[in-house]
């Protein structure tokens, strides 16, 4: 057995018990890399559908508000769901995207209106990021060893933390601007952040490989594009803020 199956991922979505609980059930096929490989890449399709949908609204327009509401809660029960219930993946995964890209198209399209051209580099560095780590993680130049898987689960953990606390604040209208804002300080973190949401997607890869490699249900192809697609997202919401806080000081 290869050494990576013993560890995890950072993603709190993708876990080691994952394959444990599911490797009795059984099911008319197994994991393979492609078939999740081609479930991720369907999944995006669909994000991308409804978020340009969002993307061609007018910021004015408040359908745009509401439709980012109904994308933002709508993603997170079914995100929820998915958790929790992994063998309907196949069918919350799906939901899942379309519902993000609507939340994910008025928040690019938030940011464009702010800063022009920020959406297409902000883009273009997350798929660029996916494409250098997955080559990097297939030629061995990073090797998800238990010590780093480690450190990525608890740096992902303390950024959370951090994020809860702010928000928890945000309530009572106290803010914490040495993160939020576009000093030397704010825009490290978000550079730290940005940092640690993409060594997640090593994890993801790592995560895909063993459930290819234990056999697991076919379903749970859905499951492994669901966890890969979670990592996406943050990544690219962490570059956009800080692109974000880039271009707000050149003004």
């Amino acid at each position: 057995m290869s050494n990576h199956l013993s560890l995890r991922s950072g993603n709190p979505v993708l876990k080691a018990n994952t394959f444990i609980q599911r490797q009795t059930t059984i099911d008319t096929g197994t994991m393979t890399i492609t078939g999740t490989v081609n479930k991720t890449a369907l999944g995006l399709l669909l994000l991308m559908t409804t978020a340009i949908f969002t993307w061609n609204m007018a910021p004015t327009d408040p359908r745009m508000s509401a439709l980012m509401m109904v994308g933002i809660f709508g993603g997170l029960i079914a995100a929820i769901i998915t958790v929790f219930k992994r063998h309907l993946a196949p069918y919350t995964t799906p939901i899942y995207a379309l519902l993000e890209g609507l939340a994910l198209g008025g928040i690019s399209r938030f940011f464009e209106t702010l800063y022009p051209g920020i959406v297409n580099q902000a883009v273009f560095l997350t798929f660029g990021t996916l494409a250098a780590l997955l080559f990097a993680y297939q030629s061995g130049l990073i090797k998800p060893t238990e010590n780093f898987k480690l450190g990525i689960v608890a740096a992902t953990g303390g950024i959370f933390f951090v994020y809860i606390i702010s928000f928890i604040l945000g309530l009572f209208g106290v803010q914490i601007p040495l993160i939020h804002s576009n000093s030397n300080f704010g825009i490290l973190f978000s550079f730290g952040v940005v940092v640690i949401a993409a060594l997640n997607l090593v994890l993801d890869f790592d995560f895909i490989e063993e459930g290819a490699e234990k056999g697991v249900p076919k379903y749970m192809e859905w499951y492994g594009a669901f966890g890969h697609l979670v990592t996406l997202i943050w990544l690219y919401l962490e570059i956009l803020r800080l692109l974000a806080k880039l271009y707000s000081r050149r003004s």
